[in-house]
């Protein structure tokens, strides 16, 4: 199973299509549950995602490899391995557990600023003490990782990828991690939920791309397939990618999402992509 989960909604709100909110507790252990059963065994998390450690913890047992990513450090903050110690510490509290399956940066360009040899140093100590398996960044932009790739090897990599963004691949960062032995994870699979909606619910922000998402509409209807077959199917086919990060509202989606990633996905169209940054960086939509 390459399916990962992601919490980013178990402790904020999040996603363009989420018009429930933060799921209960009940629906949490539902999901995990429905995870489980399905050979899931990856979850993705972040200290930044509000108390979605905390209910990691509590509800998901020690059935899952859990990934967290350490938050922005501020300006003063100190780099030092007791510094860490004590951040890692208090998330593996929270998540009840003894170790991380993998540790990565928020923000990775801090591992590049002046302090970033001995954060990067520190970072692999943790490993070195039993702490964490893998250490890596989590990116918004495969350019990152031309700076970065040059002065560090990474265990793990996660990086957006979807049928609109696919610089992922067009700027051979794929095939260039797998040569580096390192672990590729893949998010942002449905454009965080953009590429789901219907052509009748889209926001008129998103006007500009008409042209762009009538040919992925067009496209999906001659290939007989759903948008959500067709954008878990994508990052699926792929086999230098090893887990696929997917955030789901309710145990109905993912038992959706299990059952549509069975089955194959016929070529799709170069011009069904772009590197307009206003539309594959979600992070810009709060811009316009």
């Amino acid at each position: 199973m390459k399916l990962g989960l992601g919490t980013v909604q178990f402790g904020v709100p999040y996603g363009i299509n989420n018009s429930t909110g933060i799921p209960f507790d009940d629906e949490i252990k539902q999901i995990f549950s429905v995870a489980r059963n399905a050979g899931i065994d990856v979850v993705d998390t972040a200290i930044a995602y509000g108390n979605a450690e905390e209910r990691i913890g509590r509800y998901s047992g020690k059935n899952f490899k859990v990934i967290t990513k350490l938050p922005e450090f501020g300006e003063h903050d100190e780099y030092s391995y007791r510094s860490l110690i004590k951040i890692i510490k208090g998330s593996l509290t929270r998540l009840c557990t003894h170790k991380l399956y993998g540790l990565l940066l928020h923000r990775p360009s801090q591992i590049l600023d002046r302090n970033g040899g001995i954060l990067h140093k520190n970072l692999q100590q943790l490993k070195a003490d039993g702490l964490v398996d893998k250490i890596g960044v989590s990116i918004y932009e495969p350019s990152e990782l031309d700076a970065l790739g040059e002065l560090y090897k990474f265990d793990l990599v996660q990086a957006p990828l979807n049928i609109f963004d696919r610089r992922l691949i067009d700027t051979g960062w794929l095939s260039r991690l797998v040569e580096k032995g390192t672990e590729i994870h893949v998010r942002s699979v449905f454009l965080q939920g953009l590429l789901l909606t219907s052509p009748s619910q889209r926001l008129s922000k998103f006007a500009p791309w008409a042209t762009l998402l009538s040919k992925f509409d067009d496209w999906l209807k001659d290939s007989e397939l759903t948008a959500l077959e067709a954008c878990i199917r994508f990052p699926l086919s792929f086999p230098e990618i090893s887990n696929v990060i997917i955030g789901v509202d309710n145990a109905t989606q993912l038992k959706g999402i299990i059952a549509a990633a069975e089955g194959d996905i016929p070529k799709v169209p170069a011009d069904i992509s772009s590197n307009d940054l206003k539309l594959i960086n979600p992070l810009s939509w709060l811009n316009f």
